[in-house]
């Protein structure tokens, strides 16, 4: 009777990581409870890309690890000083692109992108905000959208669309003008079918979607990222997180 082969390994920086053939590096690490840094990734979706902040260095060459299929003996980097800088950067940006004021938002201690620029070391946005003031959606009985704090990752874009059947939300504009948008004829919230119970109302990294009447139910303190750093929670539950 044979014996089944071990899984194939890559290196993360420096340690083994499993998968099986078909994977990302993102997918292998983050089931392997290993931290990369993310925030348009989410493991119940396909991979977008569009954040950047998984930008790794496999054998010497630069990837996103959400798009990088995982392969034998490759050798990854994630923790690199010029990444490290990069991953900054890109974060000072996504701050200043929008209103992430942190200590007035409510989504303060479970947001992704304020635990993301902890774990970084990210200090100050460094650049000039320049985001637009956009009007806040408050017409649904049970939800606020506040389009000011979108990082366009599309979260709720493929939530809506690929498990709740719904298709709600869309990005409109390109570059500079990319923007969040409702799909209704009065791009009000309340004029589509979106419900609270939705797949989409939940995915959001930030505090775009807010539900209403349940503020702060969760002190500050006591909150998803007030405990421990992304790193130990944005991993696979089974090994240790509880992403």
């Amino acid at each position: 009777m044979s014996t089944p082969s071990a899984s194939p390994t890559f290196l993360l920086d420096g340690q083994p990581v499993p998968f099986t053939p078909g994977q990302t590096v993102m997918q292998a690490a983050y089931a392997a409870g290993r931290y990369i840094a993310h925030l348009c990734w989410h493991p119940d979706f396909a991979a977008h890309g569009s954040c950047k902040l998984c930008t790794v260095q496999a054998n010497g060459r630069l990837a996103t690890g959400c798009t990088l299929a995982a392969a034998e003996g490759m050798e990854v980097r994630t923790q690199t000083p010029e990444l490290e800088e990069k991953r900054r950067t890109l974060l000072q940006l996504l701050f200043v692109e929008g209103n992430h004021f942190c200590p007035a938002c409510e989504k303060s201690g479970n947001c992704q992108l304020q635990a993301t620029a902890y774990e970084a070391g990210m200090l100050t946005p460094h650049f000039d905000h320049f985001f637009p003031d956009r009007p806040l959606d408050a017409s649904h009985p049970d939800v606020l959208l506040d389009f000011n704090r979108c990082i366009l990752c599309e979260l709720c874009v493929r939530a809506s669309r690929d498990v709740d059947g719904k298709h709600v939300f869309a990005l409109s504009g390109r570059g500079t003008q990319s923007h969040l948008i409702v799909n209704s004829p009065t791009g009000r919230l309340a004029d589509t079918d979106f419900a609270a119970t939705d797949r989409a109302a939940d995915i959001c990294p930030v505090g775009v979607i807010l539900k209403k009447r349940v503020g702060f139910a969760v002190p500050i303190g006591q909150r998803r990222y007030d405990a421990q750093p992304a790193s130990a929670v944005d991993v696979a539950p089974s090994s240790g997180g509880d992403a």
